[in-house]
């Protein structure tokens, strides 16, 4: 069995960690285990997601890696609205493809955190770019919204790949969806991840190469 720890954005993210993609790593043999952030601690109780600090998520990273020696460790934070104080934050040249910043920064960052266990995974630009592999299955939830499903629909087929979106305040993924559906914002930890799970990984990963290299990288710990 292959242990495999991953520190995640916020709730959203640890949902879907946890409802989709543990139980797909466990059919392979990886045990995954999902957390956010902490972000402080408080009269004994520890507080988790919703921060914007480096330093705290470069801790938590490096004190799971020390307590379990036997566990690989992996990220999913959104490259949308990134730390800034991420590693080479700022000189990384804004004119590179999103492919290539990303993987840029997941070097700078793997490289500070200088551990071999370490597989670190920004994602393209946030955990909405998920959905709009295939958007139209917002209607899962939003049955009575087929207007503003359409017009998401015509701002995904503007680009190549979903990952492609843009990541700027009024266009990144979520703030898209938040405009045609506005509910969107406070039930987004229950729907997200159950529209993901309606689109399947299988397309998620033929339209999201990098989220696809991301899940390739964990099934080769199988094959090592």
């Amino acid at each position: 069995m292959i242990y495999l720890n991953i520190v995640v954005e916020g709730p959203t993210e640890e949902t879907f960690v946890r409802d989709i993609l543990a139980p797909y790593w466990g059919e392979l043999g990886i045990f995954a285990v999902a957390r956010s952030v902490e972000t402080a601690r408080k009269k004994g109780r520890i507080h988790r997601g919703g921060g914007r600090n480096y330093r705290k998520a470069r801790q938590d990273i490096l004190t799971w890696l020390k307590q379990q020696k036997n566990a690989w460790c992996t990220t999913m934070f959104d490259l949308y609205g990134i730390y800034n104080n991420f590693p080479t934050y700022g000189s990384v040249n804004e004119n590179l493809s999103p492919y290539e910043r990303v993987r840029k920064l997941e070097k700078a960052f793997a490289e500070d955190i200088a551990d071999s266990r370490f597989i670190p995974y920004l994602q393209l630009h946030e955990f909405e770019t998920i959905l709009f592999t295939n958007i139209e299955k917002m209607n899962v939830f939003y049955f009575d919204k087929d207007r503003q499903i359409k017009h998401l629909i015509e701002m995904a087929e503007k680009y190549d790949s979903p990952e492609l979106i843009n990541e700027s305040e009024a266009t990144a993924p979520s703030k898209r969806i938040i405009s045609e559906i506005p509910e969107y914002e406070s039930n987004k930890v229950l729907v997200g991840p159950k529209v993901a799970r309606a689109i399947g990984l299988e397309q998620i990963r033929m339209k999201c190469l990098h989220f696809n290299e991301w899940l390739c990288s964990i099934e080769s710990l199988v094959e090592a």
